[in-house]
């Protein structure tokens, strides 16, 4: 009863592949939209809220026609008010595109909104939060409804969260004629990078690059203690760096490793949690990173390349303390070849031209080329090697549908963007940001940790049902100035803390979207199996308090501090996952865990100066743990 409830109140709108008569036409178009973004990246000199604006208007259109009304909507067919919404679309495209320069020369609250402005303004935010509702559901809207409620309602609080009138016309003003709000910073991140390399992991995957990954950790784990699990660990993690969203990852790697697993004797559940937790992990991965990187770059002014680099430590940390609770939770008796000696042979030459974007694209960002040009660049090269590899199926009439498609997958995260970016706009008007530090310091007094908690928490409510963009941009305005100006925490490290917990967000009760997509492949109950993936995650908890009590991490591994401290997270990490796979034999056993699972918090504490007693200590345990484990 209760998951049911819950399923109707995240659930989203039907997904159409086919949209009857016109689907060729449309097809055409939204192939058109993809070609746009890849010709603007490396010819266009746009400004970047002409870009915006293009980009929001074209995708609008089609998107209606693609998403139903409701999950019950005919998976063929629009209805008519589908066919309203996307011609209404369409209409405002045509306007905004029309008056690009003089939206770009207007002056905000100097020049009052004319009619057709107001009308036309009013008609994109719905267009926008009623493609939220369908592509996201209904939990993001009423979040965004709550805060368009306090942007023009707030005026009548009392004390700390009550603002200056802000009126329809001043809220539309900034909200979808300036960079601050509907066009801002997360539309332009969706129209370039996000965009881009959701092009680039379509036609990797549609060329056989997903099956070169899943091949890959084959010949790694194939023939070790629990390599059905390891498999799907492996594949999902490599999948992961190009999906950029745990539910994708669930659906493409979960549909092959899943029954596998089963097929191994592994529980539903168990199979089910160990897809979700590696597809989340996925979103860690540089270089997409849940697309998330690339907002934070516009947000923090940080090079990408910077924070791409200081990401992959503590991600592989995770996939590490993932592989190590996988290995002692499977069966012992399993160490047997999962796919017969052909799996383990090298592999045709052809395979290792899907080496060539990926080298090529972390060259060109070493090289200091812009994540917008490497993305279309390594595009360009991995949708040539569809065509002359012997395996793929991308023929260049056949490119058309990938185009299609990965327009189609940015739907969702489009509808994300533009709707956060209406949240920023609110925020930005009402400073709403200065005084969720009064409500932080209300709550944790002067403690760092206690205030951190409570902004993991924060993020992780606001993630519950949203794609990890959105996630982390709600928490990036809302929390981060907080923990950077108040709190006076490194930039850097306060970003990927909030980042980490938005992902997380995804397998988290009683949402937990990814859980749900691995349910109905896996047929078993989404919240048991959510609650499985936070056991195995657990480490996933630890790691960003860790970008908080020990800085360095975050940096170069040069100096002697770093190293010891990266050792001690990596320590911290493997003694959890230990604590919470290895099975017990004896009651005293679940005390030597309890114990681990203890030490394992210490060493992440900062500047404690019996780290080393405890450090050695645990080793000790950890080795006692694993000889007197059940087998």
């Amino acid at each position: 009863m209760f998951n049911s409830i819950l399923n109707g109140f995240f659930v989203t709108s039907v997904r159409r592949k086919v949209v009857a008569r016109f689907d060729h036409l449309l097809r055409l178009y939204t192939s058109g939209i993809a070609v746009w973004v890849l010709y603007s990246a490396i010819f266009s000199r746009l400004d970047v809220l002409a870009t915006s604006i293009i980009y929001l208007c074209l995708i609008l259109v089609p998107s209606f026609l693609y998403i139903g009304g409701s999950s019950r909507s005919d998976t063929k067919i629009p209805s008519s008010i589908d066919w309203f919404l996307a011609f209404s679309a369409l209409i405002s495209a045509i306007y905004f595109i029309s008056e690009i320069e003089n939206i770009s020369t207007r002056i905000s609250l100097l020049n009052e909104l004319s009619p057709l402005e107001y009308f036309f303004s009013s008609l994109i935010v719905l267009l926008s939060l009623e493609i939220t509702r369908r592509a996201i559901g209904v939990v993001l809207l009423t979040i965004i409804l709550a805060f368009i409620a306090y942007n023009l309602f707030g005026h009548y609080f009392t004390g700390i969260l009550g603002h200056g009138v802000i009126t329809t016309s001043h809220f539309l003003d900034i909200n979808v004629f300036t960079t601050d709000g509907l066009f801002g910073i997360p539309i332009r991140v969706a129209a370039t990078y996000a965009f881009l390399f959701v092009l680039f992991g379509t036609f990797f995957e549609k060329s056989g690059g997903s099956n070169f990954f899943f091949n890959v950790s084959k010949r790694l784990a194939g023939k070790t203690r629990g390599a059905p699990a390891k498999i799907s660990v492996l594949s999902s993690a490599l999948f992961g760096t190009m999906s950029g969203s745990p539910t994708s990852d669930v659906v493409a790697t979960g549909s092959i490793t899943i029954p596998l697993m089963k097929k191994f004797k592994y529980p539903a559940g168990m199979a089910g949690g160990i897809e979700v937790a590696a597809s989340t992990g996925g979103s860690l991965l540089p270089p997409v990173m849940g697309s998330a990187a690339f907002i934070m770059s516009e947000f923090t002014e940080i090079p990408y390349l910077s924070i791409v680099s200081v990401a992959l430590f503590p991600a592989l940390v995770y996939y590490l303390s993932l592989l190590i609770q996988v290995h002692f939770r499977s069966p012992v008796s399993n160490p047997i070849n999962v796919y017969g000696e052909d799996a383990f042979r090298v592999g045709n030459i052809y395979d290792f031209l899907y080496l060539m974007p990926l080298v090529g694209l972390i060259f060109m960002l070493v090289l200091g080329f812009s994540p917008t040009m490497v993305a279309a660049i390594s595009t360009c090269l991995i949708w040539l090697i569809s065509l002359i590899h012997p395996k793929s199926k991308v023929s260049l009439l056949k490119a058309i549908d990938v185009l299609s498609l990965a327009t189609l997958r940015m739907i969702p995260v489009t509808a994300a963007c533009a709707s956060a970016g209406l949240v920023i706009g609110g925020i930005t008007m009402t400073g709403l940001a200065s005084k969720f530090s009064s409500i932080a310091f209300t709550i944790g007094g002067d403690s760092q940790l206690v205030i951190c908690i409570f902004a993991a928490l924060v993020t992780i409510i606001l993630g519950l049902g949203m794609p990890t963009p959105s996630a982390y941009i709600l928490s990036a305005v809302l929390v981060a100035p907080t923990l950077v100006e108040i709190v006076e925490l490194p930039l850097i490290n306060v970003h990927l803390f909030l980042f980490y917990f938005a992902v997380l967000s995804a397998m988290t009760p009683p949402v937990a979207v990814a859980a749900y997509a691995a349910s109905a492949i896996s047929e078993s109950n989404p919240f048991s199996l959510a609650i499985f993936a936070l056991k195995l995650s657990a480490a996933a908890f630890i790691l960003p308090f860790s970008f908080i009590s020990m800085p360095s991490l975050l940096h170069s591994f040069d100096t002697l501090i770093v190293v010891v401290d990266a050792f001690f997270l990596i320590s911290s990490c493997v003694f959890i996952s230990i604590a919470f796979s290895v099975e017990a034999k004896k009651y005293y056993f679940y005390i030597l865990k309890v114990i681990l699972g203890s030490i394992s918090l210490v060493l992440i504490l900062p500047q404690f100066v019996f780290k080393g007693f405890f450090l050695l200590t645990g080793w000790a345990l950890l080795a006692l743990i694993i000889r007197l484990q059940k087998v």
